[in-house]
């Protein structure tokens, strides 16, 4: 135990003293928000939007930054840079072992996710007069499944690739997909139907993230949807994981 807390302050570290990873994780969503936060058409009722402002319905797709950001892309470069370098097979011959940093790296990305999602309610909510989510508990459930099946999935892309520039290669397609579909790109009112349904069933599962934050509860084929890329992807990760 003690070895672990040791390797998960190291790498707490080094992902503080890298600002880029924090600044795009956490700062730029809440950026964002700041920026269409200050026109004063965005916080008006829309009823495109079922009455609700754009900064309501668009939140939701900012917070999809940092779960894509920390999830699909610091996430397996970082393990692929690890292994590429024979850090993780060193560790083997440790009491530290790799499964440690894999645990610290796990909880460093929680962290970063919670920390953002927390912000963005807290910064949405006094500064712009954004709404608490609704539905706290369904908020909750979908923000945990939709977290996990993009941790699976940055791990599956970290057990397929043996570089960082491999990891990077498979990570930034599919960073930028995530993105598109979550409505960061383009909000999703302007996309076609099918492109929306299509980013309700793909990882972080935002349509659900909306529902919670906005309506009732979210939907339960959208979250077992979720829990069934995350088990899926993981449990293939996990098979195809490898040390060295």
């Amino acid at each position: 135990m003690r070895a672990f807390g040791q390797i998960l302050k190291i790498e707490t570290r080094l992902y503080l003293r890298d600002l880029a990873a924090p600044l795009i994780t956490i700062a730029l969503p809440l950026l964002l928000l700041a920026v269409f936060g200050l026109i004063p058409a965005m916080r008006a009722s829309n009823p495109d939007f079922g009455d609700r402002s754009f900064i309501q319905y668009f939140t939701p797709s900012l917070l999809v930054i940092t779960l894509a950001m920390t999830a699909v892309n610091v996430l397996p470069t970082v393990l692929a840079t690890y292994r590429e370098r024979g850090v993780l097979r060193r560790l083997a011959t440790t009491p530290a072992s790799p499964a440690a940093l894999l645990a610290a790296q796990l909880i460093i990305s929680l962290a970063t996710i919670l920390i953002s999602a927390v912000l963005l309610i807290v910064v949405g909510r006094l500064a712009f007069d954004v709404p608490l989510p609704r539905h706290p508990l369904g908020f909750a459930l979908a923000l945990a499944l939709g977290t996990a099946a993009l941790l699976a999935l940055g791990l599956l892309v970290a057990a397929v690739a043996p570089t960082n520039k491999a990891a990077q290669a498979i990570a930034v397609p599919l960073f930028m997909l995530v993105l598109f579909f979550g409505g960061v790109y383009v909000p999703r009112f302007l996309l076609p139907d099918f492109l929306v349904r299509i980013g309700s069933y793909t990882p972080p599962g935002v349509q659900a993230l909306l529902d919670a934050w906005t309506a009732d509860a979210p939907q339960p084929l959208h979250l077992a949807i979720m829990a069934v890329i995350a088990v899926l992807a993981g449990t293939v990760a996990a098979k195809l994981f490898r040390w060295e």
